[in-house]
């Protein structure tokens, strides 16, 4: 909710899981000697529990109409009580490419955040030595 004008956001699937059964949304596990564990679907948009589960992250926004248009709306003057059109200075025709780039930023940083907050440390070659350690174990 910090970009402005976003008015809804869904991870994967999002909205379109409330009219489905969880037989119909939810992602199957399946398992092959030649690719391990997988699915075939990304309902969940990569994200579970508020977890990643190591598949692509998918996120949508969208944006309510710019505030400045070209044709005016219906108003009414502060002084007199009368309708009155709005005022048109100028109007924009498109801000979804910028809140494109807006949105891809703020999602990188919190998944940076993430990744610090579980192997971070005071330097990059620390921090490199947690994940490389980790990525081992697993």
């Amino acid at each position: 909710m910090s970009i402005p004008a976003v008015k809804g956001v869904e991870i994967g699937a999002g909205f379109s899981c409330a009219r489905k059964f969880g037989s119909q949304f939810h992602d199957a596990i399946y398992y092959s000697k030649t690719k391990g564990y997988y699915r075939i679907t990304n309902n969940a948009g990569g994200i579970e529990a508020g977890v990643s589960n190591g598949q692509d992250i998918i996120l949508r926004a969208c944006m309510k109409p710019i505030s400045t248009i070209g044709n005016p709306l219906d108003s009414v003057d502060t002084r007199t009580k009368k309708p009155h059109k709005a005022q048109v200075e100028r109007y924009d025709t498109c801000a979804v490419h910028s809140a494109g780039v807006v949105a891809e930023a703020a999602a990188a940083f919190e998944i940076a955040k993430a990744f610090l907050e579980k192997f971070g440390s005071d330097s990059l070659k620390e921090i490199t030595r947690n994940f490389t350690a980790y990525s081992k174990s697993a």
